[in-house]
């Protein structure tokens, strides 16, 4: 127990440093004061039977547990996960692998680990709700109902996403990018639990696999309350309407033992990460070059043709001159690095281009989300592949690198653009809206991936904000690249402003370093 606590102290401590951290925390607090809007304004964040629910702390708490555990169902395992990455890469992998101390015990410190790390990062958030209570609240503020609303909520949910990132980074073949899409699609099956629980009303299963909470939550208002006309999130009310209040008492004894068998259900994925733990050891831990993987081996034969089809493009960057040249360079070790890319690619570019009027949206939503995979890698692959010294040694130095890795997500957002240009002809809006969305997801890609060394960060909000946007195609804030239609002039140049400060914030910390 001893070593087990030392190494999750560690963890916390390593974690902590990051800067990701820091940019995830203040996501959340901004997704929160957002989320509970003032109610001064005509909006509120939940309503029952068409009337208003007042702020008070259980009706808070609940509000911002909901946003959190959404928040945290995802984004915490992009946090939590990585460690075996700096492992690597330092060196340390090889003295962790020698050592005596069990599987076990490496997977429990790492685990416990996370667990401890995203419950701080809960309580920070904690911090900031208090302090909107404070300035929008409708009634004292009860600590003691914010913990147990916080514990019954967002326990299961923080051990669930650090079971995994535990699971998914003790496991060779899930370390890269294939185990970050495999968790968003786990994360995005668990809503058909609530769907279940919705038209099943007497169901208890899926509440089990339920971690985010969302289930039990849903069947506590409905039995508290006898009614399924309830609305979470933001929404516009009638003042003259009477209003309602949670009650002091709002978890069952039923919920709390349905959330404590959830959380043991989460622990139960600690099984499989001793049993599978590659222990560093190098065949195990890059599968690429394991004999026998038939499905790798498999892929790279499907894709032989598109590498060849690849092999002029770096001669031909060779030949452009200038900074068009060293764009077009980028281009083409984005595409060669991953031939599964040049296919997302090509196959955008042909749907953009012949696609029926009616079916663009349809292309833009699927174009975005794997041009979002793709870019999320491009700032910080120097780094991570040891070439930051060198890169940041050629003409133009830091500053001109920045730009043309930004300008190589532009680039290899042509499909994108392909839709806005047909879009121009009919619906100029909602083209404008398509541009100044992908410059600013570029900038923020660019930016985020510079100050994170990482590309999980973003990829983990950049997936949820599309999940969001496309389950609420009327928020016109959320829809970045105008693929729902719901976008005005207030939110286009709001998304172009975003994109502009992130682009200069990316400038500026990618040149800080230049006298040095």
């Amino acid at each position: 127990m001893n070593a087990i606590g030392v190494m999750a102290l560690n963890e916390v401590r390593l974690r902590l440093r990051r800067r990701s951290t820091l940019v995830a925390l203040l996501a959340a607090m901004a997704l929160c004061w957002l989320g509970i809007s003032d109610p001064a304004d005509g909006i509120t964040m939940m309503m029952i039977d068409q009337q208003r629910v007042l702020y008070t702390s259980q009706a808070l708490a609940f509000g911002s547990a909901h946003i959190a555990g959404m928040l945290l169902g995802l984004a915490g395992f992009y946090l939590v996960r990585g460690r075996v990455a700096d492992d690597l890469q330092s060196g340390m992998g090889a003295v962790i692998g020698a050592t005596g101390a069990s599987n076990a015990v490496l997977v429990a410190g790492r685990w416990l680990g996370g667990v401890a790390y995203l419950v701080l990062f809960v309580l920070a958030y904690l911090a900031s709700t208090l302090a909107l209570h404070a300035l929008r609240g409708e009634g004292p503020i009860e600590v003691l109902v914010y913990l147990q609303t916080y514990l019954l909520m967002l326990l299961p949910i923080v051990s669930y996403v650090a079971a995994c990132a535990v699971l998914f980074d003790n496991i060779g073949p899930l370390l890269g990018k294939r185990g970050d899409v495999l968790f968003f699609f786990l994360w995005c099956m668990q809503f058909g639990a609530l769907v279940g629980v919705t038209e099943s009303p007497g169901a208890l299963w899926p509440m089990f696999l339920d971690f985010s909470g969302l289930s039990v939550a849903v069947t506590t208002l409905r039995e508290h309350f006898a009614t399924t006309s309830f609305v979470i999130g933001r929404s516009a009310f009638d003042p003259a309407e009477a209003t309602l209040v949670f009650p002091a008492t709002l978890w069952t004894l039923k919920a709390w033992g349905i959330r404590a068998a959830t959380l043991s259900l989460s622990m139960l994925l600690l099984v499989p990460a001793t049993l599978f733990f590659h222990r560093y050891s190098p065949d195990r831990v890059r599968p690429r070059s394991a004999r026998g993987n038939r499905l790798l081996a498999l892929a790279d034969r499907a894709l032989r043709p598109v590498a060849v089809v690849l092999r002029p493009l770096p001669g031909l960057a060779m030949r452009v001159p200038g900074f068009a040249g060293e764009v077009l360079a980028e281009v083409a070790l984005v595409l060669s690095m991953s031939p599964s890319a040049a296919l997302v690619l090509a196959a955008g570019i042909v749907a953009a281009t012949l696609a029926a009027s009616e079916v663009l949206p349809g292309v833009m939503i699927a174009g975005v989300a794997g041009w979002g995979m793709i870019v999320c890698g491009i700032a910080p692959r120097d780094w991570q592949s040891g070439a930051d010294a060198m890169t940041a040694a050629l003409p133009g130095g830091l500053a001109r690198r920045y730009l043309r890795q930004w300008a190589a997500s532009l680039v290899l957002a042509l499909p994108l653009a392909i839709v806005a240009l047909r879009w121009s002809l009919d619906a100029p809006l909602r083209a404008v809206a398509a541009v100044s969305g992908v410059l600013a997801l570029a900038s923020a890609a660019s930016l985020l991936g510079g100050l994170t060394r990482g590309s999980r960060l973003f990829l983990a909000l950049f997936l949820f904000t599309w999940y969001i946007a496309l389950n609420t195609p009327k928020e016109a804030a959320l829809d970045l690249v105008g693929f729902n239609g719901s976008a005005n002039a207030a939110t286009v140049s709001a998304w172009a402003i975003a994109g502009c400060l992130a682009w200069a914030a990316g400038f500026v910390h990618a040149n800080r370093w230049r006298s040095t």
